[in-house]
This record gives structure tokens, C-alpha cells and sequence, in this order.
């Protein structure tokens, strides 16, 4: 699965998602730090990558409906744990339910990992 790391999660992130074995890049790799939402979604989408990101306004399904993109993975840690959001994304896509997510919307906190799929 190829992903995109938006720009408020951890550069380092990407590095031990490779060794997952994802093909990762990160928003500032890519010189696309300080742009636009609109922008960061359009590299991610034209590059058939899963956005993983903090930023709430890629949390709407209705603008963001399963099976209309490549995959979002809301990540939602409490401000007390944002230390470790880079170990939670890492234990998130580390379980081998993570390889289903292509084209889902997925909201995961500490204690539960939510996935919209596409309607079939």
C-alpha cells in the first residue's frame, strides 16, 4: 500500500512504515508543507496514495465517501499522547486488517480503530 504522511504527523513516521513495507512518503518530501488541504489531497489522490493524517476536515464521509479515493486514516490521539501518535499509526497498520483499507475511511484513536468501506 502506498501512503502519504501529512505534514502534522512525525517525518520519522515514514521511515518505520517502510519497514513495515509501505511505500511511504511524507507531504514534506514533496514540498507541499504549508499548502493547501485541497492540494495535499490532490497528491495524494493523483499519486494513488492512502492519506494519513490529524486533520479534521478529511474526517467528513460524505465529502470523503469509502470508494471514492485511494484511503484516509484519521489519526485521533488526545493531546497528553501525541508523544506517541507515530507508535500508534505504526501499531495501527502494523495489524494485517490495516492491508484492507484501500479506498476506506478510517478513524482510529488509542482504544478503537473504525473503518467505513465502500458501499457494495
Amino acid at each position: 500500500m502506498k501512503l502519504k504522511l501529512d505534514e502534522n504527523l512525525p517525518a520519522t513516521l515514514a521511515t518505520r512504515l517502510r519497514a513495515l513495507g509501505f511505500d511511504a512518503d511524507t507531504v514534506l518530501d514533496e514540498g507541499l508543507g504549508g499548502r493547501s488541504d485541497g492540494d495535499v489531497w490532490a497528491a495524494a489522490q493523483t499519486a494513488g496514495r492512502f492519506l494519513v493524517t490529524q486533520d479534521l476536515d478529511f474526517s467528513d464521509a460524505r465529502v470523503f465517501a469509502p470508494g471514492t479515493h485511494h484511503g484516509i486514516l484519521l489519526a485521533r490521539v488526545p493531546d497528553d499522547e501525541q508523544w506517541r501518535v507515530a507508535d500508534h499509526v505504526v501499531a495501527w497498520f502494523s495489524d494485517e486488517e490495516a492491508k484492507s483499507w484501500s479506498g476506506c475511511l478510517v478513524v482510529a484513536s488509542p482504544r478503537k480503530v473504525r473503518v467505513l468501506r465502500p458501499q457494495t
